[in-house]
């Protein structure tokens, strides 16, 4: 195995106490949806735990340019996510009351989308992104975008051609940074005295709750709760004054920070997260133990659910070509065996193979034309929208539900 390092620190707070919680089967890059079959290179997926400040967090990371370069997915392909972003926005500029003309920093800005709504309340915006291409795009629809990776000297850019931001954003990119301690030193360059940090992340309780497997992937190498966030900022000179629990991608943080000494009074609400996670014993490896042992029965369950209805000679499809599907397929032993093709809405997956097991992926007009016997939905967290649109295929076919419990709808 070639393009990944090891590291031997926590990511948050540089403690050697780390521990192996549990480990999913080695995967390519999940994204690597490719347009002819390919042999990839698969790489470690692992999460330890920090005995010292609790960070869940992968040790092995993949090359950046590995993972980035190459990006297929933008933020419009997420279900209801711009229309979360929309409201997400007005918030934000209720609570901060920034300066009309401002300016507004999205580190991991996609497609611009949430930008866009800071634009429409007036404020001066601009994204970063590593993905060429999605910048590119981004700048061509009117929200300028820097093709770079966020660093404390392209804050330093940022900053002397723009001034001070008012308000930096990081949307479910916080997760994909392997040197925060570096963002961070950004940040604080880049932001105005009273201005604030706001990042939304997913959060390792709804993870380990909701058993969203599908969120563990070499993209996310840390999977935050607000304790370890919490000691994190306050190391750097900053204050954590806010967090409260959002409901995109199966279950997200969202926190506000400000410069150590801003005028914003902290919120209660942070502490109560804090003493929730102390009751739920999230920072403890014997409850990821559990949730791996939770996997492994499902996985058990469906692989001899599956088996069955093939030695029956059933056709089964699966639903949805996501990068969190390139684990879902890896750990459950999906296979080309047991999987004929796979399906999903998003043209931009359409008449590709998935990364390392080379499922073709269709149109969703298939499950029409080939007429499959059993459809797994893999994009399981969309369940219901999918059932919803394709309750005509239900005249000659079954739908397999596989989280929280397998079962044939």
């Amino acid at each position: 195995m070639g393009k990944y390092t090891r590291r031997g620190t926590c990511r948050l707070c540089s403690s050697k106490e780390l521990e192996l919680a549990f480990q999913l089967a080695p995967t390519p890059i999940g994204d690597a949806y490719l347009p002819v079959k390919q042999k990839l290179e698969s790489y470690p997926v692992e999460l330890f735990l920090c005995r010292s400040c609790g960070l869940a967090q992968l040790l092995d990371v993949v090359e950046p340019e590995e993972v980035y370069r190459p990006y297929i997915y933008r933020t419009a392909d997420s279900l209801g996510l711009v229309e979360h972003f929309r409201k997400y926005a007005d918030e934000v500029m209720k609570a901060v009351n920034p300066k009309k003309g401002g300016l507004v920093v999205d580190i991991g800005g996609n497609d611009g989308s949430f930008l866009k709504f800071f634009r429409n309340h007036g404020m001066k915006v601009l994204g970063v992104d590593p993905a060429t291409k999605i910048a590119r795009e981004a700048t061509e629809s009117g929200i300028k975008t820097l093709p770079a990776f966020f660093t404390p000297e392209l804050a330093s850019e940022i900053r002397k051609e723009n001034g001070n931001a008012s308000i930096i954003t990081a949307n479910n990119t916080m997760a994909n940074i392997d040197d925060l301690q570096g963002m961070m030193d950004g940040v604080k360059k880049l932001l105005a005295p009273d201005g604030v940090f706001v990042f939304e992340t997913g959060y390792v309780l709804d993870l380990l709750q909701k058993k969203i497997i599908d969120n563990i992937y070499h993209e996310h190498i840390s999977y935050f709760s607000v304790k370890p966030l919490e000691n994190f900022f306050r190391n750097n000179s900053l204050e954590l004054i806010d967090a409260k629990r959002v409901a995109t991608k199966g279950g997200s943080l969202r926190c506000t920070v400000q410069l150590k000494g801003g005028p914003r009074k902290r919120s209660p609400a942070a502490d109560e997260l804090i003493k929730l996670e102390a009751e739920s014993r999230i920072h403890n490896h014997e409850t990821f133990r559990a949730f791996a042992s939770e996997l492994e029965n499902i996985k058990n369950e469906l692989t001899k659910l599956l088996n069955g209805l093939k030695a029956k000679g059933k056709l089964i499809a699966g639903y949805g070509a996501s990068v969190g599907v390139t684990t879902i397929l890896h750990n459950f032993g999906l296979n080309k065996n047991l999987i004929s093709f796979l399906v999903d809405d998003n043209p931009n997956r359409q008449n590709l193979y998935s990364p390392g097991l080379n499922i073709p992926v269709l149109n969703p007009k298939a499950l029409y034309e080939k007429k499959p016997d059993y459809v797994v939905i893999l994009a399981w967290q969309y369940a219901k929208p999918i059932l919803d649109k394709n309750k005509a295929y239900l005249k000659h076919g079954r739908f397999i539900n596989i989280i929280p419990k397998v079962e044939v709808a």
